[in-house]
């Protein structure tokens, strides 16, 4: 057996910083058949515990090594309805990597030795694509006569759009913005995730009969209570986490300091580094700073770059973190991409104030080093400011990338929808419903912000009780 994984092909640094073109291009045929002849098709395969949608890893992954593609498509698609975009966006090193028997005990991340599987996954999703493999419809009649109402078209909205969608359940999906996809598209760069992959994965749901509703906010143009009226008998609420967290520091609210949440938005979405083919301005500094040490941190960072090149100004992008590298939580892929194309990284770092002009823009940061303490309640080591250890950094564009808080628009619509300390709505975690009789939730509106493959997982957990509930009616 070949110990060492087989590389997969990337753009060099210099060529893909110049646009928004994917970076990692997948392996080829061949490539795929060496990878997936390293794995050693275990009797208790444990790499399949560490996905949370439960692929049958060592199945698909066997059919690959028989060339049998439409078979291992189809057994990927079993539990995973959008295999080319786990395969690009999954952080394979903390999940099914892994827990991949070649990767030592106790690693927080996979093994350089671990199976490739997301790249094999990858492999699979587009040969789908590509020969336009189909999912039969389980159809059963009793349940094509239900109708179920989807809020959010993110990961969980998608998910359980298209689990129950193919067992013929007529479903819409409600989308606030003008375009479905959730943090797939507003979050998640095209250099990461193509759009032509993230549509060709919506219209399959459309193929499904799925009905898609845009610029269509549930909570202000319709209460819950109304769906339940025109006759949707469950309803699914994948809300995500839009509402940006800010440092709470001085100065936060001079211009050109943005929150990742708007900035990712204004180019991943609206286009802004197409402008003005695209009328999305976007302000682009030349020495920027990036707060955070998250994938929307990274993302964050290797965009502001990219525009900076894209608009002839020396790229001068340097990321801050409180902590040390390997507390990061962003994938070691992006870290590695992001140090590559020439993010400088600065760690225990707190900043403390943001220094403006006259006119309101921000021009410098105020800083403390730190070192690391005990363990906190997220397991890793608390970062501890050192007194005296302030310092000043050239500043002209800040975004702050620490993370999102749960949408607010349609809890604080709906009366008896429990909620946390965090906002987060409560579920039963056996079947995702909430406080409310036939309302179930999941993804980043529930316990906080996770994983795409996560948000699916739950998702697909409710569409089994909402399935299972139909059934019974």
């Amino acid at each position: 057996m070949k110990k060492e994984p087989i590389k997969v092909k990337e753009t060099e640094p210099l060529q893909r910083t110049a646009n928004f073109s994917e970076v990692v291009s997948g392996y080829t045929e061949g490539q795929t058949l060496k990878e997936a002849a390293r794995c050693l098709q275990c009797k208790n395969p444990t790499c399949i515990a560490g996905c949370p949608v439960g692929v049958d890893i060592k199945k698909f992954i066997f059919q690959i090594t028989q060339k049998d593609y439409d078979g291992a498509y189809f057994t990927v698609r079993e539990t995973n309805d959008f295999p080319s975009i786990c395969g690009r966006v999954c952080p394979a090193e903390y999940q099914c990597s892994k827990t991949c028997v070649l990767t030592k005990k106790g690693s927080p991340f996979a093994s350089e030795r671990a199976i490739n599987i997301h790249f094999l996954e990858r492999f699979v999703g587009d040969y789908g694509m590509k020969h336009n493999l189909e999912v039969s419809i389980q159809k059963n009649e009793r349940l094509t006569k239900q109708k179920v109402a989807v809020v959010g078209s993110g990961p969980a909205g998608l998910c359980c759009a298209g689990e129950l969608a193919r067992r013929g359940i007529k479903i819409v999906i409600f989308e606030s913005l003008h375009k479905p996809g959730g943090v797939l598209r507003y979050g998640i760069p095209p250099f990461r995730l193509p759009r032509d992959v993230l549509d060709f994965e919506i219209n399959y749901l459309k193929n499904l009969g799925v009905e898609i509703m845009p610029n269509f906010i549930v909570g202000k143009l319709k209460s819950l209570d109304e769906l339940f009226a025109e006759g949707f008998q469950a309803i699914f609420l994948g809300l995500g986490a839009g509402t940006p967290s800010f440092l709470g520091i001085s100065g936060e609210n001079f211009c050109n300091v943005y929150s990742a949440n708007e900035f990712l938005t204004r180019v991943n979405l609206m286009g802004a580094y197409k402008f003005p083919e695209f009328h999305t301005p976007i302000n682009v500094g030349k020495n920027i700073l990036v707060i955070g040490g998250g994938n929307t941190a990274m993302d964050a960072a290797r965009v502001a770059l990219r525009l900076q090149k894209i608009n002839g100004i020396r790229p001068n992008v340097t990321l801050f973190y409180r902590r040390t590298e390997n507390e990061m939580p962003a994938r070691r892929m992006e870290i590695e991409h992001a140090k590559e194309e020439g993010i400088k990284f600065q760690f225990l770092v707190k900043p403390e104030e943001f220094i403006g002009d006259n006119e309101g823009y921000v021009k410098r940061m105020r800083a403390l080093r730190c070192k690391l303490g005990e363990l906190d309640s997220s397991g890793r080591r608390r970062p501890l400011p050192i007194k005296g250890s302030d310092f000043e950094i050239d500043c002209d564009e800040a975004i702050i990338a620490i993370g999102l808080l749960a949408n607010q628009v349609l809890v604080k619509a709906t009366q008896n929808l429990k909620t946390d300390k965090y906002s987060d709505i409560v579920v039963n975690p056996e079947t995702m419903e909430t406080s409310i009789k036939r309302v179930y939730a999941g993804g980043d509106i529930v316990g906080g912000e996770g994983t795409v493959i996560e948000a699916m997982g739950m998702a697909k957990k409710a569409s089994q009780a909402i399935v299972e509930y139909l059934s019974r009616k």
